[in-house]
Formats: structure tokens, sequence, C-alpha cells
């Protein structure tokens, strides 16, 4: 989706998923090369208008990676609401953060990241358009990839660091 937003100084909330594959000797994150940005990133995009961040991350997710939600887990903090009111609760993301869209003043992002485990590969190919540069890189693989961003290197380092070993995985069709 393009932005929303366009005006100097304005925000587009977008989300971000980092996939962790556990099914090597060590764990490993996917990237793929986003087109536009000439850069390894996350899978993700810009919330719609009409959506929440959740529901951006289950439309994503199979367009861009190729995974069903039934082939992950989605990692949560150990105690976590799951009522609160009639409200609906959506998982906890890893990292909620604003930053400048491309090193640019003019343009900002907020966006939302969550992480997921799995140990298969995605059940489908992306969808038509989205790329299919995809990388599987472990955590010593990810500093030295000079075609990443740095926020999308602190993310992810952050995500195997520290969420991996202390978040517990969940099925993802707790959230709605």
């Amino acid at each position: 989706m393009p932005h929303i937003h366009t005006e100097p100084g304005q925000h587009d909330h977008t989300v971000s998923i980092y996939i962790i594959r556990t099914d090597f000797a060590k764990p490993k994150l996917l990237f793929h090369f986003h087109k536009k940005a000439q850069l390894y990133t996350q899978f993700g995009g810009h919330i719609e208008i009409d959506e929440t961040p959740w529901g951006s991350v289950l439309h994503e997710l199979r367009e861009e990676s190729g995974y069903d939600m039934s082939q992950l887990e989605l990692l949560q903090p150990r105690t976590r609401p799951t009522k609160i009111g009639s409200a609906i609760v959506h998982p906890t993301p890893v990292v909620h953060a604003t930053m400048s869209y491309h090193g640019t003043a003019e343009h900002f992002h907020t966006d939302t990241a969550y992480a997921f485990t799995t140990a298969e590969a995605p059940a489908h190919l992306p969808e038509e358009g989205e790329s299919t540069d995809i990388i599987l890189l472990s955590r010593d693989e990810i500093t030295p990839e000079e075609r990443m961003d740095d926020i999308t290197r602190d993310t992810a380092l952050y995500v195997v660091d520290t969420i991996l070993p202390s978040w517990q995985p969940v099925s993802p069709t707790e959230f709605s």
C-alpha cells in the first residue's frame, strides 16, 4: 500500500514481521530484498485505513513470505493481558518505534514489530509482484550484512538475543 500521509512531517503506521527458523543448528532469521529500498528487510508493510496492525500482519505475512499463519508460532511475553473489558486485545509487539523513512526528515513510519518462530519452510511462494529474493541469516551473519539498514539489524539482533530466549511461543490464532 502506498503512503497514506504525504505531507512533510506526517507519519504512516507500519507493521514488521520477523520470522525465526528454528530447524537449523542455530536460529536463522528470514529477510527479503526490498525492491524500492534496495536493502534486505523484514517482512511487513503499511497498515491500511480499514485494518488493525494485527490485521495487516495477517495479510502481509502470506503476501510477502509465503507462510500460512498455521505454520508459525507468535512470540509473546509470559505475562500479558488476555482480556481488557470489551476491547479486542492484540498481540504484544516486540518493538513499537518511530523512524524517518529512508533517513529523510520529511516522512516517518511508526512501526509495530512482531516476532514468529517456525521449524519449516513456507508452504507457498510470495505473491505475484513481491520480492522472491529471500535469505536466511544466523545471528552472526546479520551484523556483517552490508545490504541491511541499522534499524532492521538492531531489531533483528534484539529479537534473536532477547525475545527468542525469554518470550514464549503461542498460537497466533489466540488473536483476531
